[in-house]
């Protein structure tokens, strides 16, 4: 089998509401989407999926511009193969590495008939334990959300912190309030924080409202502050931004810097270095979650069936980046019950595109 032709068409999809982070608010989401046919009529999709300064269109550039000639002819189970190939021409733009590498896998498991998840290990659970994100808001408006998300079915929520600290500490203390202590709650300051002394004080402020895990507290590039944080405080401290590739996890690992790894497969550039920091992460006995960017449809069943396959998947995870939105471009719908996601349909990826989404939504 070889690829006789890769495209990616940029799109950007409404959110029903806006969302805000310490990172800023986000009314739109701008992914793109990536097909690669072959010789042997199977295509494969993907998604291109960032928050960060070169979204949609600048990725999808790279690959129209770039990878598409450079990849045509190449065989599409040559997995690692491609990936050596796409980091010698491209020395960042993992969302759009992962854009590709999700539609090679969704062409592997067509090919094979299988789910994506078999071709990384097989299931080993049934059902994913999902996490919901709560916008930035006055504490009563944060802590509604987490009362309408909780009648909903999720049991882990996650409220973004790290703007104002006397601000970050009125909303988790109304959250808990608000939701009792059925609800698992965690925090991410999403790089808010600036040294380790002031996060460790504002932790500590908010470690009465038991709190399962703080994300990022501190600048991706301080492993030492992030270190220094882990040591001085009692709630687990979860890496996100630190740990975007395999390289950065052996620097987490190395520096003794936190105790759970957020793995991305947009960030990690797809499910085949993911799956290596999952690796990594278990070889040094750390426990990891799939985080979101957010995807659509795509992008999440990629996550999913990554997911699906980690044994050392330790905690509720954000695979289910698509609810965030107000459309998707694919034909199925991906099941969630009481919080959790099902496994998603067919071999692939499981998913298939709605080309008058796709048509809609188009831009550029």
């Amino acid at each position: 089998m070889k690829i006789t032709r890769i495209s990616a068409t940029p799109i950007r999809v409404p959110r029903p509401q806006p969302f805000t982070s310490s990172l800023g608010r986000s009314q739109d989401t701008e992914n793109a989407i990536v097909e690669i046919r072959t010789d042997e009529g199977i295509t494969g999709i993907g998604e291109i999926c960032s928050i960060w300064d070169r979204k949609g269109r600048g990725q999808a550039e790279d690959i129209n511009d770039l990878l598409a000639e450079a990849l045509l002819g190449r065989d599409p189970f040559r997995i690692a193969e491609i990936h050596a190939l796409m980091n010698s021409l491209l020395h960042r733009s993992e969302p759009a590495k992962a854009g590709v590498d999700m539609a090679l896998y969704d062409i592997v498991g067509k090919a094979l008939n299988t789910p994506v998840y078999n071709l990384l290990g097989g299931r080993v659970r049934d059902r994913v334990l999902l996490s919901r994100s709560l916008s930035m808001g006055e504490p009563d408006q944060v802590a509604e959300q987490a009362a309408s998300l909780a009648v909903q079915g999720y049991r882990t929520l996650k409220a973004k912190i790290g703007m104002d600290s006397d601000a970050d500490l009125a909303t988790v203390e109304a959250i808990r309030k608000r939701v009792g202590d059925d609800v698992v709650l965690r925090v991410d300051a999403n790089m808010g924080w600036r040294n380790a002394k002031e996060a460790v004080r504002n932790i500590k402020s908010l470690e009465p409202c038991r709190l399962e895990l703080v994300e990022q507290p501190l600048h991706f590039s301080d492993l030492e502050g992030l270190r220094h944080i882990r040591n001085h405080v009692d709630t687990p401290i979860m890496a996100d931004e630190s740990v975007w590739t395999p390289a950065d996890a052996m620097a987490c690992i190395r520096a003794g810097a936190v105790d759970v790894f957020n793995v991305y497969v947009a960030e990690a550039g797809g499910i085949y270095p993911a799956a290596q920091i999952f690796a990594i992460a278990e070889a040094a006995r750390l426990p990891c979650i799939i985080g979101s960017m957010p995807e659509l449809g795509i992008g999440t069943s990629a996550q999913a069936h990554l997911a699906f396959a980690m044994r050392n998947l330790g905690y509720a995870s954000d695979v289910n980046g698509f609810v965030y939105h107000a459309d998707d471009v694919i034909v199925e719908t991906l099941k969630i019950e009481d919080g959790h996601l099902l496994p998603p349909p067919g071999p692939g990826l499981g998913v298939s595109l709605d080309r008058d989404k796709v048509d809609k939504y188009r831009i550029g």
